[in-house]
């Protein structure tokens, strides 16, 4: 197996990838990601998205987007996981540990602090995986999201103040 940093050319499968995760999240609806806007925003000129792909005989099989965070409680930066994904024909081969592992290694590398993702409540293949990396669910936290019209809204309210 090889992890590497994702190329241009792998845009399309990124792409694919993430359009399979929302629709195994029953959300196909909402992902509006094309190739355009993904090649834009990881081959920006300083991006602030990464993806790293895992390939099993040459051939893709999984991937992981991230971005960089920043804790005020550590003074160093993290890694936010947005989206791992593993090829339903590639899945029990140990991509999903490998994608993470080298995230770890990434910041460990980079001094950075800590690792976190989010994981739907009602995924227990993922959580039970999850649970084997001596990962901790934060209890107490709850994620809060302003967008659609919502976010125009809280906009206005900035542009009148």
């Amino acid at each position: 197996m090889t992890i590497r940093p994702a190329e241009p050319a792998d845009v399309p499968t990124l792409v694919r990838f993430v359009h399979e995760l929302a629709a195994y999240e029953r959300e196909p609806e909402s992902c509006l990601l094309t190739d355009v806007l993904l090649h834009d925003a990881l081959f920006a000129p300083a991006p602030a998205v990464f993806a790293t792909v895992a390939e099993l005989d040459g051939a893709p099989a999984g991937a992981a987007i991230w971005f960089r965070t920043y804790s005020t409680w550590t003074g160093v930066h993290g890694i936010h996981l947005e989206d791992l994904y593993v090829d339903p024909a590639h899945r029990r081969h140990g991509v999903a540990r490998a994608l993470l592992a080298d995230l770890a290694r990434t910041c460990l590398d980079r001094g950075w602090a800590r690792l976190e993702w989010a994981v739907l409540d009602w995924n227990t293949p993922a959580l039970d995986f999850y649970a084997t990396l001596a990962s901790e669910p934060l209890d107490g936290w709850t994620t809060h999201r302003v967008d659609g019209e919502a976010l125009v809204g809280l906009a206005e309210q900035a542009a009148r103040d």
